[in-house]
């Protein structure tokens, strides 16, 4: 098998074997090759030591010299050569207390994760696969290298890496290497947040979110996202559901495109109903509230799994919206905008489709039509650049100072009354009447 090495990569391998090394390319990059994907990175392992790869190369970083890394600069452009090496006892779950360089490649290539990582390349040896890790490749198959229960627990995170192989590239998980994620999970405890958080996401975005079920049934989710186990194990007895939560989630996870605050809004978008679930005199399922004490919930969540201000902030402003269904009246609509945020769309309107789309079919034309004239609206208001905030009124708080108003909270109580009669009548929002407003009501505010 030929694999078109890039020329930096055959420059780097090069000059290490005209030194009188062995070196090649090695990991992800052959994997993606093979499957005809394109490699984000190159890395290259070498029998060289740190120092000799450091004594050939004008521009290097130390990344990690201790684990035998260095970062070889060309152009600019950084690609990690590791030495050949036996990993010693984890003790971290994730980084092993030592490592003893190797001058084998068999040996550096037994520690690594799954088969289709345990692959390397040079235009001299041609293909080295000590492991069948093309044969798993053409499997569709995510298959631990040596004993999957060693594999794991050397590194924890390489459980979630499995799912997230699979995921991404449409593969199933070997059974041995299944059983042990099974019998292993509990070991993610150890794991950092940040990591968790990483792997969920590359999960979430795949071509394959539904994986996020063999999340739940390894016992995944029960280490890292709890609320999701009670979320499968909620049934929702109601005509416009078919579905436990967690299986109606799942659904819904394909009816987005591949985004991160989108999929994770639809994740966590019915967290509380687990909570929340009552029975009403009906005899169906009811939820009252979730969408507000979901919106909670998913902030505790994703706080506690290191997610950015920016990302929490608008999963949760979706995930309160998400059921709020003003009449289909352009005034309706802008409030709407105003309760919600305007952030909150046009995000909004793929979850609620998304939504609708795994539920029952009981209304679901209905309810799809519903949405396409609200958006319709929304994106009219948006075109007339309708005033939808204090900031876009044509008058400021400054204009009212300058009207000899105090400044105060009874100031800004007065903005946001413009702000309500310009949102029954955007043609209102000139100048020349919301100062007349104000002059009429100069009195009242001193």
């Amino acid at each position: 098998m030929k694999i078109a090495l890039p020329e930096k990569v055959s420059y780097i391998i090069d000059t290490l074997t005209q030194a009188g090394y062995e070196a090649y390319a090695v990991g992800g990059c052959i994997r993606d090759s093979i499957l005809g994907r394109r490699p984000k990175d190159w890395d290259v392992t070498t029998s060289a030591a740190p120092w000799e790869v450091k004594a050939l190369f004008p521009k290097t970083v130390n990344t990690g010299e201790k684990h035998g890394t260095v970062t070889v600069l060309i152009d600019r452009e950084g690609f990690e050569v590791t030495t050949y090496r036996i990993d010693g006892k984890y003790e971290d779950s994730r980084h092993p207390a030592s490592v003893t360089f190797t001058p084998s490649l068999t040996e550096d290539l037994k520690r690594r994760d799954f088969t289709m990582n345990a692959m390397a390349y040079n235009k001299t040896a041609g293909l080295v696969d000590i492991f069948e890790g093309v044969c798993d490749l053409k499997k569709k198959v995510v298959r631990c290298v040596g004993d999957p229960l060693q594999r794991f627990r050397e590194d924890a995170l390489r459980m979630m890496r499995a799912v997230r192989f699979g995921a991404q590239l449409g593969f199933s998980i070997h059974p041995d290497t299944r059983e042990a994620v099974c019998k292993l999970s509990p070991n993610l405890a150890e794991i950092s947040a940040e990591r968790i958080q990483a792997e969920l996401v590359k999960i979430l975005v795949s071509d394959h979110p539904e994986a996020v079920r063999t999340l739940y049934e390894t016992g995944i989710t029960k280490e890292i996202l709890p609320e999701f186990d009670a979320m499968m194990e909620t049934g929702q007895n109601h005509p416009h559901h078919i579905y436990t939560v967690g299986e109606h989630t799942i659904e819904a996870l394909s009816h987005v495109r591949k985004d991160r605050i989108l999929r994770l809004s639809v994740l966590l978008h019915d967290v509380a109903k687990p909570v929340l679930r009552t029975v009403g005199d009906d005899g169906f399922d009811h939820f009252h509230g979730h969408p507000e004490y979901g919106s909670r919930m998913a902030e505790g969540i994703l706080r506690r799994l290191k997610f950015d201000n920016a990302a929490t902030t608008q999963v949760c402003r979706l995930i309160a919206a998400h059921e709020d269904n003003p009449p289909l009246t352009d005034k309706s609509v802008r409030r709407a905008v105003v309760r919600n945020g305007r952030e909150a769309y046009p995000s909004v309107f793929e979850l609620k489709r998304a939504d609708i789309l795994a539920q029952s079919d009981y209304m679901r034309q209905e309810k799809l039509k519903y949405m396409e004239e609200y958006e319709a609206i929304y994106t009219k208001i948006m075109e007339r650049e309708q005033c939808l905030s204090v900031k876009e009124l044509a008058v400021s708080g400054d204009d009212l100072i300058a009207l000899g108003l105090k400044p105060g909270p009874k100031l800004g109580a007065k903005l946001k009354e413009l702000l309500e009669i310009v949102l029954e009548e955007p043609e209102k929002n000139t100048k020349e009447y919301l100062t007349g407003c104000m002059k009429k009501a100069k009195e009242s505010i001193n």
